[in-house]
């Protein structure tokens, strides 16, 4: 997979777990650390639990990725995963608004990603 596949296909898992403010920073040209950032947010510790393993698990059955370093699990305030060319970043809000990632590399165009959520009918 290409970086930017790999980051649409987190993404993607990251909003099934019902992330929120999801945001790639495109880093190519910036950084040699990788090409891409992800950034999420969960509303509790828990939720950015839930969003780590859900894309761990995605990843892993249907791309056959696995991150090769996690960081902050235990935490879950900062859930860190690293993708080789995409770095995936699971915040609470108030450490995404402390550390304000999207601010300190503000030179690194942004894409916003919007999911339509599946709502259940009765």
């Amino acid at each position: 997979m290409k970086p930017d596949q790999i980051a649409l296909a987190i993404a993607e898992l990251a909003a099934d777990r019902k992330a929120v403010d999801i945001v790639e920073l495109d880093m190519r040209g910036l950084t040699s650390v990788a090409d891409y950032f992800l950034i999420c947010s969960g509303r509790s510790d828990r939720q950015t639990r839930a969003i780590h393993e859900g894309i761990s698990l995605g990843m892993k059955q249907q791309h056959g990725l696995t991150p090769t370093r996690v960081d902050g699990v235990t935490e879950a305030t900062w859930i860190l995963m690293d993708y080789g060319d995409v770095i995936v970043h699971v915040f609470t809000p108030e450490t995404r608004e402390f550390y304000r990632l999207e601010q300190l590399w503000g030179e690194a165009p942004l894409k916003s990603f919007e999911f339509e959520q599946a709502t259940s009918v009765a």
